[in-house]
C-alpha cells in the first residue's frame, strides 16, 4: 500500500495562498468522503487548521492529488505548485510525526494541533476512511507525540498565540489594566487568548459567534457576556482589542467598518488579532489610522524572534521522531509476513486437531489429566514446527524474496492459494488475524517482529 500526502502550510505559503485551500472545519467531513470517493483512494484524512491544509492518503497503486484539489477545492493548482509539498512512503510517516508532535507547528511546543490531528483521525473513522494503514499511522503518531513530550522539554514555557497576544497588546496600549476584549468566533484559540488577555488585566470580555448557543457557553466559561452575531458592528467598537476566528469564506471586517469604529471611539485606538484562515480581516483595514491588523503569519514573525532558544530541545525531539520512523517501518514491514504466519498457524491447527481428534476415537474417554498432556505436547509439537519457517519469513519481512518464499512455504505445506493475496498487501484486517490467533491483533503483531515469542506462540487456539 503506498501512502502520500499532499499539502500546504505556514512555512511553504504566505496566508493569502492558505486561505484559497482552506478547508473550514465545518466541511472536514465532506472533505473526508469527496477525497475517499476521488480514484484510487483506499484510506484517507484531511488536515485542517490555520497553519496548514493537508490531504493523506494510501492506495494500492498511487493518486493524483493535485487533480482532487482542482475538482474539490476549484482551484487552479498549476498557479499554486511552488507553494505545494508532496510527501511519499517514509516521508509521510515522518511528516505525520512531526506534526503530531508539534515540530511542524508556527509555535513548536504548543499542544493544539495534537487535538485536531485527532479530530481529523476520528472523522476518519467516522466516516469510513481509516481502516488498518491510516489508523496505524495514526495512532502511532499520538504515541511519538506523548513519547516527545514526556521526555524532551520541547513544551515547557511554550510561546503561544496568547502569549504573543498579550505582548503586542501591551506594546500598542501599555498596560492592559481595564481594557475590553471582543471575542468573535467560540473557537479554543480564541478562548485561549482572551483568557490570557483577561490574566494580565483585561477586565472586560464580550464573545459573539454565528451559533449563539456557543457564544453563550463561552462567555460563561470565560465570565464575559454573550453578543447576538447580528449586533457585531453596533458593539464591536467598544472594544479595544478584537481576537476573531469564524471560519468564515470572506472577510467579516472591511475598511469602511474601521473608519465606522474609529469615528465612535473617537480615534482611540483598536487592536484586531486575526487568526482565521480565511482571514476575518481585510488587510486594507490596518490602512485606517488607530487600527491595528495582526494576522496569523504576523504572529508567526513575532513567534519566531521568542523561540530561537528551543533549538536543543527541538533537535532532541527531531531525533525521537526519526527512531520511531525505522521503528515504524520495521512494524510495517514484518506485516508482509503476518497473512503466510497466520496461514501457517491455521493449517498446522487443522492438522494437529484432525489428529487429536482421531486419537480420542481410538482411545475412548480420556481422563482430564490425558486430554492435558495431549494438548501439550501436540501444541509443543506444532510450535517447533513453525519455528523455523516464521523464523525464515520474519528474515524476509520487506525484502524481494518473502513473496516467493511465502509461496513456497504454502505449496509445501498445502495451504490454499486462494489466500495468496494475503501475502505483501498492506490492509490484513483485524478480524482476519484475531479470528486465526487466540491473542490480541497487536500481540499477534509484534510476534511477526520477534522470533522467540513466535516459536512460544500458540497457533490458532479455539476460544
Amino acid at each position: 500500500m503506498k501512502l502520500q500526502l499532499l499539502g500546504v502550510n505556514h512555512k511553504t505559503a504566505p496566508v493569502e495562498v492558505r486561505e484559497r485551500l482552506a478547508v473550514p472545519e465545518w466541511r472536514l467531513e465532506e472533505a473526508t468522503r469527496k477525497l475517499l470517493q476521488h480514484t484510487g483512494v483506499a484510506e484517507c484524512v484531511v488536515f485542517s487548521t490555520c497553519n496548514r491544509v493537508e490531504f493523506a492518503v494510501a492506495s494500492e497503486s498511487g493518486v493524483d492529488l493535485h487533480s482532487f484539489i482542482r475538482d474539490y477545492l476549484l482551484t487552479d493548482v498549476s498557479a499554486l505548485r511552488e507553494y505545494l509539498y508532496e510527501h511519499s512512503g517514509d516521508d509521510v510517516v515522518r511528516h505525520v510525526f512531526r506534526v503530531a508532535a508539534s515540530l511542524d507547528s508556527m509555535i513548536i511546543g504548543e499542544s493544539q494541533i495534537l487535538g485536531q490531528v485527532k479530530h481529523s483521525y476520528a472523522i476518519g473513522k467516522a466516516v469510513g476512511s481509516v481502516h488498518s494503514n491510516l489508523d496505524a499511522l495514526l495512532s502511532r503518531a499520538f504515541s511519538v507525540a506523548k513519547r516527545v513530550r514526556t521526555e524532551t522539554a520541547i513544551g515547557s514555557s511554550v510561546v503561544s498565540v496568547a502569549s504573543v497576544a498579550v505582548e503586542l497588546a501591551r506594546k500598542i496600549f501599555g498596560s492592559l489594566h481595564g481594557r475590553t476584549v471582543y471575542v468573535v468566533g467560540a473557537g479554543k484559540m480564541s478562548e485561549l487568548a482572551a483568557r490570557h488577555l483577561q490574566s494580565h488585566g483585561a477586565e472586560t470580555i464580550f464573545v459573539s459567534n454565528r451559533t449563539h448557543e456557543s457564544a453563550l457557553r463561552m462567555a460563561e466559561r470565560v465570565g464575559g457576556t454573550a453578543i447576538h452575531f447580528d449586533q457585531l458592528y453596533g458593539t464591536a467598537d467598544q472594544a479595544d482589542i478584537v481576537i476573531t476566528s469564524t471560519g468564515a469564506p470572506h472577510a467579516i471586517f472591511r475598511r469602511d467598518h474601521g473608519e465606522l469604529f474609529m469615528h465612535r471611539r473617537k480615534n482611540r485606538p483598536m487592536f484586531f488579532i486575526d487568526i482565521a484562515v480565511p482571514r476575518d480581516v481585510d488587510p486594507s483595514m490596518s490602512q485606517v489610522e488607530g487600527i491595528f491588523v495582526y494576522d496569523i503569519d504576523d504572529l508567526q514573525h513575532v513567534v519566531e524572534a521568542n523561540v530561537s532558544d528551543r533549538g536543543r530541545e527541538a533537535a532532541r525531539a527531531e531525533q525521537l521522531v526519526e527512531e520511531e520512523v525505522e521503528r515504524f517501518r520495521r512494524r510495517i514491514q514484518s506485516l508482509d509476513a503476518v497473512p503466510t504466519i497466520v496461514a501457517l498457524q491455521q493449517r498446522l491447527e487443522q492438522i494437529r486437531q484432525s489428529e487429536v481428534d482421531r486419537l480420542r476415537g481410538r482411545l475412548g474417554p480420556l481422563s482430564p489429566e490425558q486430554e492435558t498432556a495431549i494438548e501439550n505436547l501436540t501444541r509443543s509439537i506444532v510450535n517447533k514446527i513453525l519455528h523455523a519457517p516464521i523464523t525464515t519469513l520474519k528474515g524476509f519481512s520487506g525484502s524481494d524474496q518473502l513473496a516467493s518464499t511465502a509461496e513456497f512455504l504454502r505449496s509445501i505445506f498445502g495451504i490454499e492459494n486462494d489466500a495468496s493475496h494475503w501475502n505483501g498487501a498492506s490492509g490484513i484486517s483485524k478480524d482476519d488475524i484475531s479470528k486465526a490467533s487466540d491473542k490480541p491483533l497487536d500481540h499477534t503483531l509484534s510476534v511477526a517482529s520477534d522470533e522467540n515469542e513466535i516459536a512460544e506462540q500458540k497457533p490458532g487456539s479455539r476460544r
